[in-house]
């Protein structure tokens, strides 16, 4: 066998290496990724059996190379790997850090798929999370696509972290009526709402003395998720006044008071003196 066969011989082999190690990639990412989504989150799954896979395959292009041509070192064809990928780090650096970024947010999970999270701006449910991006769907059905560097470089509200979330509602009462009952009824309306949970229990503080009312700080504790709070709050808004009218204690609203320059009073009275020479002539 001469030296032109042994060559194609090298490249054959290393080629079907390559082929061997591919498909051996796409079975690993089968297995592996259902594995686990079942122990982690979808986009975990998906994502660390897509690195275990390109892996694979790297490992059997850095062999396959080595194999072909015999020149080629490991250590050589790994040194000039990394020469190229600062080269290539320098020229897709945004690209890069969102890879990057993606990976640590995958592996660290501070929200997952189905989360309702506030970020640079945006506020919406998770759809989904790539190496490169974070796809949220906001309240009013839109889709926003962040870059994983904005994610991971922002502060994140995760509106769903926990089983329950608090709101405030700020109900006033007249100066003449009696705090006490007015507390009672507030908290006793509070607590007939579906969807106000028992425990923690709602609360209701005094904050101020505003221009026409006692102001009461009402707090209570809902499922966390944006349709139930807003469906709560409407719920108890409307509640609390019910009982409030119902008991006889008032409900100020804002009263202003309009005092005429005495410019405007002049005229007035011009205008009046105009008319009734008229009606007298």
């Amino acid at each position: 066998m001469d030296l032109a066969e042994n060559d194609l011989l090298r490249i054959g082999v290393g080629l079907g290496v390559v082929i061997v190690a591919y498909i051996v990639s796409r079975v690993t990412r089968r297995v592996l990724e259902p594995r686990l989504t079942a122990r982690q989150t979808p986009s975990f799954g998906r994502v660390v059996s897509r690195l275990v896979g390109w892996g694979i395959v790297s490992v059997a292009v850095i062999f396959a190379v080595t194999l072909a041509s015999p020149s080629v070192k490991p250590v050589d064809f790994i040194a000039g790997l990394g020469v190229f990928s600062i080269a290539l780090g320098f020229a897709f650096q945004d690209i890069l850090s969102n890879l990057l970024a993606g990976v640590l947010l995958i592996i660290r999970q501070p929200f997952q798929q189905g989360d309702q999270i506030e970020v640079n701006g945006f506020t919406g449910t998770v759809e989904g999370i790539t190496i490169r991006e974070t796809t949220l769907k906001t309240f009013d059905g839109q889709r926003v696509i962040v870059p994983n560097a904005d994610v991971y470089q922002s502060a994140i509200q995760v509106l769903t972290a926990f089983g329950e979330r608090r709101t405030s509602l700020e109900i006033g009462v007249g100066y003449d009526d009696d705090l006490g009952v007015a507390e009672d009824v507030i908290l006793d309306a509070c607590r007939g709402v579906e969807g106000v949970l028992a425990d923690p229990e709602p609360q209701a503080y005094l904050i101020g003395l505003g221009d026409n009312a006692v102001v009461f700080d009402l707090r209570y504790w809902t499922d966390p998720h944006q349709a139930d709070v807003r469906r709560v709050e409407h719920l108890v808004f409307r509640a609390v006044k019910e009982r409030l009218d119902a008991e006889g204690l008032d409900m100020p609203f804002p009263v202003r008071t309009i005092e005429a320059a005495p410019s405007l009073v002049a005229a007035l009275r011009r205008e009046l003196d105009d008319v009734s020479t008229d009606e007298d002539g």
